[in-house]
């Protein structure tokens, strides 16, 4: 693509929209919020959406960052957004999520996993409760391991072995998963407790081991059946989530 030079309107229009936040590594680059009207069980509730990009450069010359984005091939790699719903930074108590993606089960509504209703479900809590926000971890698909070898690990849960069994044969850890861009980006448009909708505890123990206030966590268990029943309770028997009251219960 060409580079040309930014129109001085446009670089104003933009630069009030992004923020930077330094990492280890070097920086993340968070542009947002950008009004978001989603369609949620068939009405239309309003959320601020966020999209964050890594980078080693650190610089808050935000027109150096803008000028290389159309070289830098980004539709090929992965980057990670937010959804946030009323007042996050300054109410008392909100609800979040980190959810990772699955293609299958968010896009397609694959019911091999509870993926596609754990996303919605929630987006409705959130909203319900009235205010929150939904980390959409783009890095995470098959627990880390990507869309491809997610793909050959189906290959082997269709001949019977268990997702942690199917991920370690082909050379991952059970769960690779990171949470510490999502942590980062969290405290920096929050900085009071949180409550955590989540069955797993480890994402329970990245947030407190990182010193973000957690207020608590709420469940988020549902869609059980013939197809995903033993994905569940490998979750609960091999990758230790927590089985809350009625868990089994649909």
């Amino acid at each position: 693509m060409n580079q040309t030079k930014l129109d001085s309107k446009v670089l104003t229009l933009l630069e009030k929209k992004i923020k930077m936040i330094r990492t280890e590594q070097g920086a993340i680059y968070l542009v947002g919020p950008i009004r978001l009207p989603v369609n949620l069980y068939g009405k239309t509730e309003i959320f601020q959406w966020y999209c964050w990009m890594n980078s080693e450069e650190v610089t808050e010359d935000y027109e150096q960052i803008i000028e290389k984005l159309s070289s830098q091939n980004l539709a090929e790699l992965q980057q990670s957004s937010v959804l946030v719903y009323g007042e996050f930074e300054f109410n008392e108590d909100a609800l979040i999520r980190m959810h990772s993606i699955c293609h299958t089960g968010d896009i397609f509504g694959s019911k091999r996993c509870d993926c596609g209703y754990q996303l919605k479900q929630s987006m409705k809590m959130i909203v319900e409760h009235g205010t929150g926000a939904l980390f959409y971890l783009a890095n995470h698909e098959g627990r880390g391991i990507g869309l491809f070898s997610k793909a050959m690990a189906y290959v082997l849960q269709e001949n019977d072995y268990d997702t942690v069994e199917a991920n370690i044969h082909l050379g991952f850890v059970d769960d690779s998963r990171n949470y510490s861009d999502a942590i980062k980006v969290l405290k920096a448009l929050r900085t009071k407790p949180v409550t955590l909708i989540t069955n797993n505890p480890k994402k329970l123990k990245a947030l407190k081991d990182s010193g973000m206030l957690v207020s608590g966590r709420t469940p988020i268990w549902g869609d059980i059946s013939e197809f995903n029943e033993k994905y569940l309770q490998t979750k609960i028997n091999r990758s230790g989530h927590i089985k809350d009251e009625g868990t089994h219960s649909e």
